[in-house]
Parts: structure tokens; C-alpha cells; sequence
């Protein structure tokens, strides 16, 4: 069984995806829109002082990052 992703707020995870090539391509509202080039992956990402866990499992998801792989990019 995978460990619970930690839950973090939206800035902190755009920070984190541009760290993994991500580029912020538009923003509505409070909804950052984020592409990496190399994979073409497109995430959304709230701009919410904490995530809920199943967005943020979503997010994780769509980028094909793995929990545990997330955990350790978030406590370094």
C-alpha cells in the first residue's frame, strides 16, 4: 500500500511542478494551468491554502507522479 500524499498548499505544489519542468501557462481565478513540454502533460492546480487529498491525488495522477516519489519531493 502506497503512503498518503502530504498535503500541501497549491503555491507550494506549482513551486514543486516547475522544479519538475513545468511552466505555468495561464491562470483563471484561482486555477493555475501548468504544461511540461518534454511530456505534454497539462495539469490544473488550486490556488488553495491546503489541498484536498483526492485533488491533490488527481493532479499527481494526471502528471503520472507517483505518491511515494511526491512524499520524498516534498520533505526535501
Amino acid at each position: 500500500m502506497s503512503p498518503k500524499p502530504l498535503l500541501i498548499s497549491g503555491r507550494k505544489l506549482v513551486k514543486l511542478f516547475e522544479q519538475l519542468g513545468y511552466k505555468k501557462v495561464s491562470q483563471r481565478g484561482s486555477h493555475i494551468k501548468m504544461k511540461n513540454d518534454d511530456t505534454g502533460s497539462v495539469v490544473i492546480i488550486p490556488d488553495h491554502k491546503e489541498l484536498d487529498r483526492w485533488t491533490l491525488k488527481t493532479i499527481l495522477k494526471q502528471a503520472e507522479i507517483p505518491d511515494q516519489q511526491y512524499n520524498e519531493l516534498v520533505k526535501q
